[in-house]
């Protein structure tokens, strides 16, 4: 424990970079992503307003984003990267592509939320005379509202790892801590020091987004 000691101020210094890229990537995610997803729920065919041949365009970007692999992105993007905060390596050049990454990945998030609601209430609201936009921010987003505050919680677990992916490419966070000071080292303790405290950020952002849906869910 006394390599720990001696590496302290860089474990600090880790976390922090780790906090960052998730602190900018996963509000911007949500705050890009949320209405993507209702705009892909509302003009899906059969639904509110449908746009048949503009969804099918929009949707397949999503996916084709979405499902690309994280690494190859963060490749593919370095000029846009660079033109957007001047360099290639560091904790803001990471913060790039997990942003771009999130977004279409918590769009599709929302999206599933808002569908698995059903059509009745769309249909009661309707039936009301309610216009397009109170259905969606009086009904659609208050109904899926727990669903929603799950998926901002899968997003941010899932985007941690991806955090530490980015050690690879000197990210920074404290995936690049592991491989500096642990993997190229060969310290076996200050690897599983580092396992350790992600696997502790994951329980508690799990554990507090639990918490939060159920809080916010009307049935419970």
């Amino acid at each position: 424990m006394q390599r720990i000691g001696e590496l302290n101020p860089e474990l600090i210094q880790a976390m922090l970079e780790t906090f960052a890229m998730i602190g900018v990537a996963i509000p911007v995610a949500v705050l890009l992503g949320t209405p993507l997803g209702i705009w892909l729920f509302v003009h899906a065919p059969g639904s509110i307003a449908p746009q048949p041949k503009l969804h099918a365009v929009v949707s397949g970007l999503v996916n084709m984003l979405r499902s690309f692999p994280f690494l190859i992105l963060l490749i593919a993007i370095i000029p846009l990267t660079r033109l957007l905060v001047g360099t290639t390596v560091g904790t803001a050049a990471a913060i790039v592509p997990l942003t771009i990454n999130a977004i279409p990945y918590f769009a599709r998030l929302v999206e599933q939320n808002i569908s698995q609601l059903g059509a009745g209430a769309v249909e009661a609201s309707r039936a009301m005379g309610a216009t397009r936009r109170q259905i969606i921010r009086n009904v659609l987003l208050v109904d899926a509202r727990p669903g929603i505050i799950g998926s901002i919680t899968i997003t941010t677990v899932s985007f941690i790892s991806y955090s530490a992916m980015v050690g690879l490419v000197g990210g920074g966070g404290i995936g690049d801590f592991a491989i500096r000071y642990g993997y190229y080292r060969y310290e076996t303790v200050v690897m599983f020091v580092a396992v350790v405290l992600m696997v502790l950020l994951v329980s508690a952002v799990q554990w507090g987004g639990n918490s939060l849906a159920r809080v916010a869910d009307k049935r419970i």
